[in-house]
């Protein structure tokens, strides 16, 4: 009887706890030798979103991270960002953020934002998205960018989480070793030789 009414105080608590304290990593170790004395001003200072990442073939985009792995002082604060330099005809291919939402803002350029429903896999394209204006990604859902204009976009994005996931479909058929050619074949109705040339595109082997 007692763990029944621990229960029913219990359950409407655990309702109320904010979304961002939700499991939002698949791990997280600890630095317990790090205390309050030893941090500084640097430890909530980031560059890495200053200046364009390295463009990326194919896709023709840099993607600077700064989330919690490359950013220390967000971790645990439910909140990481990214930077997009998107070349004419560049892509940010099919990816998904399992552990977050996102919001991005278009700083130069446009882009063709386009997110998958979960439901009934249908697409939500919004074609040049302009200077400004935002669009939003829910949590966990298949989304890219396209740039199919003329001159390169940047782009910054925002996510509820200190560690958003980033899981891209093109490396998880491509660049995993342990997923074998046969596998992919089947999963993806392409012929063994396209498999393999975009394997070895992609670096992955199997």
């Amino acid at each position: 009887m007692a763990k029944a009414q621990l229960l029913l105080v219990l359950v409407p608590f655990l309702s109320l706890l904010p979304a961002h304290l939700a499991l939002n990593q698949d791990f997280c170790v600890a630095d317990l030798n790090r205390i309050s004395a030893s941090v500084t001003a640097d430890d909530f200072h980031y560059r890495g979103l200053a200046t364009a990442a390295p463009s990326v073939a194919p896709y023709g985009t840099g993607v600077a991270f700064a989330f919690a792995e490359q950013f220390p002082g967000l971790n645990a604060l439910g909140i990481s960002a990214t930077r997009f330099d998107v070349a004419p005809g560049g892509v940010v291919g099919l990816h998904t953020h399992p552990h977050g939402s996102e919001i991005i803002l278009i700083l130069e350029g446009s882009l063709s934002v386009g997110v998958v429903s979960a439901n009934a896999n249908t697409v939500y394209t919004k074609a040049n998205v302009g200077k400004g204006e935002l669009f939003v990604i829910p949590q966990g859902l298949l989304h890219f960018l396209y740039n199919g204009g003329d001159t390169a976009a940047v782009a910054f994005a925002a996510y509820s989480s200190d560690n958003a996931g980033l899981q891209f479909v093109d490396y998880a058929l491509f660049k995993n070793d342990s997923l074998p050619a046969g596998v992919v074949e089947k999963a993806t109705f392409l012929d063994e030789a396209e498999v393999r040339r975009l394997k070895a595109l992609f670096g992955g082997s199997g």
